[in-house]
């Protein structure tokens, strides 16, 4: 039983270091407290209605949901329904599969559960990922959009977020690989802003952050519950432990 456990460890730690060792920019640390934010939940659902479900769907969450982070029923009427009449209808688009095929390729993935989905045990949780990956948009005239990102190479959607944030280059400096001296790679270094955005660099990155806060609200909806349910489980269970371990005393002191 020793040596499976110690397998069993051994193995997990064999493959988080092999996550490690898989390469790629790290990721940024997301700011957690904006979760638990509400007015930055509902800044970062206007931000997700007006730039990110033109073209991607969110479509197992409902509008009206929306009212668990404050926001009334006429004001999601108002401000973030664009394509359905009905509060109590899914967040959908109206491009359809073959539509956005023919026109960018491929069929862009739903959102509603992106936050859950890229978690990754050596770099961060989904949220790191979002909030890094919107912030590492940079010009590469070299690709069909003219856009590359340092989180996601060769990656296909444009920086939607652009006038925001304004156009910025990425410095690389190349370096010898170690694997193979014959071969050369480059090493980001950093970005150069080529023209301004709307936002200042730091206003911007709170905008991306609210818009992270929500999209992963989005992928839970009862995450706060949930937490709070389980600190109540704990404690219940450190309660019964004690009790347990009085009666067990009190059932076994006759016993000889």
């Amino acid at each position: 039983m020793k040596k499976l456990i110690l397998s069993f460890l051994a193995a997990i730690g064999f493959a988080s270091a092999a996550v490690a060792a898989g390469g790629g920019a790290q990721w940024d640390r997301f700011p957690t407290e904006k979760l638990t934010d509400l007015p930055s939940l509902q800044t970062g659902a206007k931000l997700f209605v007006n730039h990110c479900l033109n073209c991607h769907a969110a479509a197992f969450m409902r509008y009206n949901r929306m009212r668990d982070i404050g926001l009334s029923e006429a004001d999601i009427k108002k401000y973030l329904m664009f394509a359905t009449d009905k509060v109590g209808d899914t967040m959908t688009i109206a491009m359809s599969p073959r539509e956005a095929k023919a026109w960018f390729g491929g069929v862009p993935p739903d959102l509603t559960l992106v936050a859950r989905s890229r978690a990754d045990l050596a770099k961060g949780s989904g949220a790191d990922y979002l909030y890094s990956y919107l912030r590492g948009y940079y010009r590469d005239d070299t690709k069909a959009t003219g856009w590359n990102n340092t989180i996601f190479p060769d990656v296909g959607m444009p920086n939607v977020l652009w006038q925001m944030q304004g156009q910025r280059g990425a410095k690389f400096a190349e370096q010898k690989d170690p694997h193979d001296p014959q071969a050369t790679t480059h090493v980001f270094e950093g970005f150069e802003q080529l023209t301004p955005g709307t936002m200042s660099p730091a206003e911007f990155d709170n905008a991306v952050a609210d818009l992270v806060a929500f999209m992963t609200w989005m992928a839970e909806p009862n995450r706060a519950f949930r937490l709070q349910l389980g600190v109540w489980v704990l404690l219940y269970l450190a309660v019964l432990l004690v009790l347990v371990w009085r009666l067990n005393a009190s059932y076994w002191k006759e016993v000889k």
